[in-house]
């Protein structure tokens, strides 16, 4: 690893945006529009390992009942097997507790909904607005390449080299001692 720039990976890290995303968050750093098969936002090269949903309030209350909620369910089951997932809710507790969405749907019901989400299936993560929500993001995606360049440049590190001299005159000297 290039310890003289720690941020090496990060300047290289590209979000993707899902292209049924229809108000897509704005990045400050690269991004492009691709298919995901789970969330919504991801990072080229690591689709199947790093995944956010996000969710405003109104597209949250509505996937607390009905069949919209047996498939978001569904989602969040899927998301459990990435490495790292969130449920990025951009809003505040207090928005769903003073009932502030339109729905019919008790505010006690969406909370209790998100703390059994949270305990069955993923972490579930408040952002105060959409810039905030982006930010998030960046800062996950540049922390999660940082983290899988590091273990990926320790795989391909030699540990140490082997004398394969000293190796095949301990296994000569090993096999005389069990002939005699």
């Amino acid at each position: 690893m290039n310890t003289q720039n720690p941020t090496r990976s990060a300047k290289n890290t590209v979000i993707i945006v899902d292209t049924r995303e229809q108000l897509p968050l704005e990045f400050s750093q690269p991004s492009v529009r691709g298919t995901l098969t789970s969330g919504d936002y991801s990072l080229v090269g690591a689709e199947n390992l790093f995944a956010i949903e996000r969710k405003s309030i109104t597209d949250l209350t509505n996937c607390c009942c009905g069949e919209n909620r047996q498939r978001f369910e569904r989602e969040l089951m899927r998301l459990r097997g990435y490495r790292f997932s969130r449920l990025l809710v951009i809003g505040e507790p207090q928005d769903i507790a003073e009932h502030r969405y339109v729905s019919r749907i008790h505010p006690n019901a969406v909370l209790a909904s998100l703390a059994v989400w949270e305990i069955r299936y993923i972490p579930v993560v408040w952002a105060v607005s959409p810039s905030n929500a982006a930010g998030l993001i960046e800062t996950w995606a540049e922390w999660f390449s940082r983290e899988i360049t590091r273990e990926a440049e320790a795989i391909a590190r030699p540990t140490r080299q082997v004398n394969f001299e000293n190796l095949r005159a301990a296994l000569a000297a090993n096999s005389k001692q069990k002939g005699n």
